[in-house]
């Protein structure tokens, strides 16, 4: 078998799990091969009632003491079981789940496993525990087994079966020669890529990861090396000129701009007078003012007879970017023609736009990724903002920008970086550091709980919501099933409306279909909403000054960076705003560590903590997102990693190895997927 040969050539796959693989991009059977797991689950050994320990997912041997209970709150169905063994007796709870009391018959005896809580008078409970017969379990005890990202229609054992034939069949070429990966202590490739997949423990799981991810890194970063030397050398044919319009809106803003803004703007503004084509980053905190920089820019740009535009990650942010942008003109009589284009547009609309931008009567156009299609024809583009820039793969910047000819490009980013890393991930650009807060804005104030502080979370919650006001609630999952013991969006959405049963709840997850994300973000915007359930898919794109809460579930799961990003999304009107961390075990580690949150509202001082606290190896919490997504690595958890493969693409573009560029990315490079890089 080669990596290029149709999935439909293994075994068993006919025309319709075909169709369900290419849902996944999969349509070969080295892209099948390179589809890795998201998480895993280790069957350990089975825990009696009485040695349980809250806050961890285990698995019990019991039997079902009586007949099963069933309620109905807030049109949901929630089913009860106790269940015992010889140590004690614990309280098993299921939702939307009647058929259970078919299958859960008095006396039966079953393996129960979840998340392990403490509930009233200190009895231990499950809620929603996954069932096996005893002879089920048996057979996984011990084992690791992969749990990928599907589709409907597609089962993990299916799926598994699949990649093991493939592993079988295919011969994995190892791109690193041996000294070089015992320099960096890294395992043969084709042992990378059984062990990702099938690991036969956690030593070898970790070894599997570790080289994947060095390829990933390594791979990306001789191509942002590279893709610096060609910057470098691009020549812009017409410099623009300094534009009085830029200093009168300076001057007429209702506020002054911080030291760190006039310093970054003349740092922007020198660039667009240059021969050379600009490539900068502006890295800032969120609230920094970020967003009045892009505005000059492509206010200088429109002055000097030319077009500019802004590309947004979501509709939702494009949208804001928008109505900013023509508030602000209309306000000031700004010389900017604005056009909004996005992808949920009508066919007419987005012609009429189409027209606008190849005509020059729009001179900048803000929108999503509708802006890099084949069908957008610029008259004159000189310049390419692009806000949230980790969110847009490498190939779609390089894309837009080649649309102008040599075109500047500025790229904005609320994700606190820690400076070393910076160095190793934007080499391919300049960047300009937003380190100054503008004054009199009101703190977050922040406190971490454990689990047992829930009731008078919700209390907060509903009172703020009487007083006027409206919240997040953020969960690290969509769905039941995606990771044991975390909450998920779904469930959870179920669960407060039954506890608030007069607030208006609504979930919000990156799931959805782009239009009813907009409409749900559009009837919370308005406060026809009064809480949203969310993924952190609300991390970038939500501006609603009257959301003065936020509760994270499972806050132990995310990282620091992350967390503060979120944080965010509050404290962004006159009202004192909350955040309240959550933790799902309540340990004293997940507290120190989370109490770096409240002792700084500075995003580079808490990405610097967190690179110190996370450290690497944190196989099963949920990525740090926010920063480049990569398929495996995470540059947080993997920062001694990203180091590593800087200093090796460094040698070898230096030619101080024998190891030839060519060989050092075919392997990886083919099994990476740029998409989100």
């Amino acid at each position: 078998m080669r990596a290029e040969d149709s999935i439909s050539m293994i075994k068993g796959v006919g025309a319709k799990t075909t169709a369900l693989f290419s849902k996944l991009h999969i349509e070969t059977a080295g892209q099948l091969a390179c589809h890795f797991p998201r998480s895993y689950e280790h069957y350990e050994a089975v825990v009696p009632i009485g040695g349980l320990c809250p806050g961890k997912v285990a698995s019990v041997r019991a039997f079902v003491t009586g007949s099963l209970s069933m309620v109905r709150a807030g049109g949901m169905t929630i089913t009860h079981a106790t269940a015992g063994d010889d140590t004690g007796r614990m309280r098993l709870t299921w939702f939307h789940m009647p058929y259970l009391k078919k299958v859960l018959q008095p006396g039966s005896v079953h393996v129960f496993r979840g998340m392990v809580k403490s509930g009233a008078n200190g009895a231990m409970m499950m809620e929603h525990p996954k069932i096996f017969s005893v002879q089920e379990y048996e057979a996984l005890s011990g084992s690791w087994q992969p749990v990928y990202p599907l589709t409907p229609g597609l089962s993990g054992r299916m799926f598994s079966k699949c990649v093991r034939q493939v592993l079988d069949g295919l011969e994995f070429l190892d791109g690193l020669p041996r000294e070089e990966r015992e320099r960096y202590g890294l395992i043969p490739l084709p042992e990378a890529m059984e062990n990702i997949h099938f690991p036969q423990d956690e030593a070898a799981l970790k070894a599997a990861r570790k080289r994947l991810v060095f390829d990933e890194f390594l791979a990306f970063l001789i191509r942002i090396r590279r893709q610096k030397e060609e910057n470098d050398r691009l020549l812009v044919d017409r410099p623009m000129i300094r534009a009085a319009e830029t200093d009168r809106l300076i001057q007429a803003l209702p506020y002054s701009l911080t030291g760190a803004q006039k310093r970054v703007w003349g740092e922007i503004e020198q660039d667009l007078q240059s021969h050379a084509a600009m490539n900068r980053l502006v890295q800032g905190d969120v609230g920094s003012g970020k967003t009045i920089l892009a505005f000059l820019a492509l206010l200088m740009c429109a002055a000097n007879g030319r077009q500019g535009c802004m590309m947004a990650p979501t509709e939702v942010l494009a949208n804001q970017h928008y109505e900013a942008l023509l508030e602000l003109t209309q306000r000031y009589g700004l010389c900017i023609r604005p056009a909004l284009l996005t992808g949920s547009m009508t066919a007419a609309q987005k012609r009429k736009v189409y027209e606008q931008i190849a005509s020059g009567s729009v001179n900048v156009a803000v929108g999503t990724h509708a802006l890099i299609q084949e069908k957008v024809v610029w008259q004159d583009l000189a310049l390419v903002v692009t806000d949230e820039q980790h969110r847009f793969g490498v190939r779609q910047r390089e894309c837009l920008a080649g649309k102008g000819e040599n075109a500047h490009v500025l790229v904005m980013s609320a994700t606190p970086i820690p400076r070393t890393l910076a160095i190793v991930l934007y080499g391919d650009l300049h960047v300009s550091l937003l380190d100054e807060m503008p004054k009199n804005r009101l703190p977050i104030k922040n406190c971490v709980v454990d689990p047992s502080f829930r009731k008078k979370a919700y209390a907060f919650l509903k009172a703020r919501v009487q007083a006027g006001e409206q919240a997040y609630v953020i969960c690290p999952m969509v769905e039941e099933g995606e990771m044991e013991g975390v909450e998920n969006v779904l469930d959870y959405s179920q669960k407060l409306k039954a506890a608030l049963p007069d607030v208006r709840i609504s979930p919000l997850h990156g799931k959805m279909k782009a239009a009813q994300k907009q409409e749900i973000m559009d009837d919370f915007a308005a406060h026809r909403l009064d809480i949203l359930v969310s993924t952190t898919v609300i991390e970038v794109g939500i501006n609603v000054p009257n959301a003065t809460v936020m509760l994270v579930e499972n806050a132990e799961r995310f990282g620091l960076a992350q967390l503060h990003q979120l944080r965010g999304r509050v404290g962004r009107g006159q009202k004192q705003s909350f955040c309240i961390f959550m933790t799902g075990d309540g340990s004293g580690k997940n507290n120190r560590r989370l109490d770096v949150l409240n002792r700084s509202n500075d995003g580079f001082f808490i990405a610097a903590q967190d690179l110190k606290l996370r450290g690497p190896g944190d196989l099963f919490g949920i990525r740090q997102s926010g920063a480049l997504e990569f398929s495996l690595g995470d540059i947080y958890q993997d920062s001694d990693l990203l180091l590593s493969a800087g200093e090796l693409a460094d040698r070898i573009l230096n030619g101080d190895t024998q190891l030839r560029l060519e060989e050092a990315v075919a392997a990886a490079g083919r099994r990476i997927d740029y998409r989100t890089i």
